[in-house]
Order: structure tokens, then sequence, then C-alpha cells
């Protein structure tokens, strides 16, 4: 069996060809993972994500585009990469939160080309296995600090809501302001967690969340009022 063929194979969804064809190419991903050590991010997660560009690499490939397939491909190991890094900050987290956070990734990535859409915590929670609640953590820990200065849907943020901007210099506080949202009950917790890290708006949320949108909005309030207390 060509090369071609296996790769063929892989792309209709054999799944053992799709395992022979990563395990012959895992030295193409590795070259390309090689490239992002250092970023806060172990060597064996960045390598699940450069597997993952390279699946969606194999999906994508034609034959008819007139190029080796090694040559399409870097270019999707690679985006993987740098998306997940720009997406969730190369910031160091614990071991287990790192790999709940890339199985999160993965898992979003797959139902959003299945739905046409962005999944539903409770789909995401479904398809990986974990809680809405630990998909809250991991993303929660895993968000980069700057999101925390991140414009939502309505233009505010969360630093601006609390009335207590934060500078790089002033770390501590970012830790603690984690620390205050993960004691938050778990729908305060979620509702914060979609409208200042991920910018959607109180009618975004409701959806997501299977609630109305007035119940959002007391959500956020009572969940902003207790981190205010705790920031004090």
């Amino acid at each position: 069996m060509t090369a071609m063929d296996l790769l063929l194979q892989a792309r209709s969804g054999d799944e053992a060809a799709t395992a022979k064809v990563l395990e012959e190419n895992s030295g193409l991903i590795w070259a390309v993972v090689r490239r992002y050590f250092g970023k806060g991010v172990e060597a064996d997660d960045l390598y699940q994500l450069g597997c993952l560009g390279f699946l969606k690499a194999v999906r994508g490939f034609d034959a008819a585009y007139g190029t080796q397939f090694s040559t399409y491909a870097v270019p999707k190991i690679a985006g993987e990469i740098r998306r997940y890094l720009r997406d969730n900050g190369a910031i160091k987290v614990g071991r287990s939160l790192r790999e709940q956070s890339v199985s999160i990734y993965a898992a979003r990535e797959r139902l959003r080309t299945q739905l046409g859409r962005e999944p539903a915590l409770s789909e995401l929670s479904q398809a990986t296995g974990l809680s809405p609640e630990d998909i809250a953590a991991a993303e929660l820990a895993a968000a980069p600090p700057d999101s925390l200065s991140q414009e939502n849907a309505d233009g505010l943020t969360l630093e601006s809501t609390l009335a207590s901007p934060v500078t790089e210099e002033h770390m501590l506080e970012r830790i603690a302001l984690r620390l205050a949202i993960d004691r938050l009950p778990d729908q305060e917790r979620q509702t914060i967690l979609l409208r200042f890290y991920k910018g959607l708006t109180q009618q975004q949320c409701a959806r997501i969340l299977g609630v109305s949108q007035v119940q959002v909005s007391r959500l956020e309030k009572r969940a902003i009022d207790k981190l205010r207390r705790d920031m004090e």
C-alpha cells in the first residue's frame, strides 16, 4: 500500500489507517512541536495539539492541490498549536488541568465541525466525560491573564466591573481573583466564564446555560457582588 493509499483510507475514517499514518508521521509532528518548546505548555501536550492539527490536515488534503502532503500538513500542525497558545495562554497550571484543557479544546473543535456551531457546555461535558464544573475550572485556569482586561460583548471587562484595575505588577491580585472565581457556586462561576472570558452576551449565556436572560443577569450580579467582597 502506498503512502497516498494509506492517507486516503485515513481520510475516509479508517481508524487503523489513521493510527498508522499518525505513527509514520510522528517525526514530522515532533519537528513542528519543537518550535514551541518553552512556551509554558509541556511537550506531550504540544504533541497532542500537533496530532489534532495533523488529523485536520488529513481530512482536508486533496492531491489535486499539487503539493506534497507534508507541505500541506506543517502549517496545519503549527496553526493548531499557535491557536491554542493564543486562545488559552501559555501559563503554567497543574498538569491535570492542562490535560483537561487540551481535551476540552479538541472536543470543542470536533463538535464545532460536526454541529456547525459553538457547542453547549452540556455537549462538551458529554464529549469529554468531564462535568460542566470541571470544564469551567479548566478553562478558567488556562485563561490568559489578559482575559481579565478583555472586553465582553457589552464592552465591559471584569476588572472594570469590579472597579479594580490590574496591571502586570499586580499578578498576585489576578491570582486572588481567579481563586475567588473558583469559590463561586457553579452557575455563577459559569456565568462569569462565559460573560467575561468568552465574551458572550447575556442572551447567548442564557441559551448555553438553559436559563432565561433575566436569570443570567441575576447570576452575574450576584457573582460580581461576591467577587467584589472577596477582593476588598
